[in-house]
């Protein structure tokens, strides 16, 4: 083989697996009222654990303000909506705020009261990835809390659905979490127009979005591991412990 032959070789193999090249990824968090505070750890983490061979920017919403902005943050304002539309609502901001991406290859949606904990790289790059529920992790789907109104966009027929995935960490290419977001924005609205509010809000137009478009790419609960927690599974990124009553309506 001639050299002319190796580097288009190289180059094909470069462009085709994200392992090979350092691709920009956006981690993107919802951090308005007491969120805040969780930040500046979560990016920390982050910097020590999330995507280490790639350009990672992270994307914080938030109407609050760092004493100093941590490296490679890009702070965009968004208000206080409360709860649930703080939660409800994101995918929208997301969706609004897309020209903010638009030189990123990947895009991850992350809870703000995360904690990186172990090595998350090449294996969650992918066309969409989803996350499963550590609170349903290996049990029966009869126990999974689909939304199961009729009326609601994010209904779940009891024949449909095999697992049920959280809403602290999705993803995927730029392109197809902008669809995620896009799609479940638009879920979103049609149920508040007729007064429907879906059971858990925006994982619940979630998991719709996964039986309508499956995730190429599945992550275990060691990617959304709550704190204390004795599942069998290494935790990569734990969910933290916290006061919903205070985070959600106590300024």
């Amino acid at each position: 083989m001639n050299s002319k032959c190796v580097r288009i070789l190289i180059t094909l193999l470069l462009l085709s697996s994200p392992s090979l090249y350092a691709a920009k990824v956006g981690l993107l968090v919802m951090a308005t009222g007491k969120y805040i505070t969780f930040v500046p750890p979560l990016v920390a983490s982050a910097d020590k654990y999330f995507c280490k061979n790639h350009d990672v920017t992270y994307f914080v919403f938030t109407d609050g303000q760092f004493d100093v902005v941590p490296n490679k943050v890009v702070p965009i304002f968004h208000p206080r909506m409360g709860w649930p539309f703080d939660t409800m609502m994101r995918n929208h901001v997301y969706e609004m705020n897309s020209d903010a991406f638009a030189d990123q290859d990947y895009l991850y949606a992350c809870d703000a009261d995360m904690l990186f904990v172990g090595n998350v790289g090449d294996e969650i790059l992918g066309k969409r990835m989803a996350t499963e529920h550590p609170g349903f992790y290996g049990k029966n789907r009869k126990v999974f809390s689909f939304e199961t109104n009729p009326l609601s966009k994010a209904y779940i027929a009891p024949n449909e659905g095999t697992k049920y995935f959280c809403g602290g960490f999705f993803g995927g290419e730029r392109e197809a979490f902008l669809d995620i977001v896009r799609t479940t924005s638009e879920r979103v609205d049609e149920d508040l127009a007729n007064d429907i509010v879906a059971v858990w809000h925006d994982e619940s137009h979630w998991n719709r979005y996964c039986i309508d478009y499956p995730p190429t790419v599945i992550l275990t609960p060691s990617y959304c591991f709550p704190q204390g927690s004795k599942l069998p599974f290494v935790p990569k990124l734990i969910a933290l412990n916290k006061n919903h009553q205070d985070m959600r309506f106590n300024d």
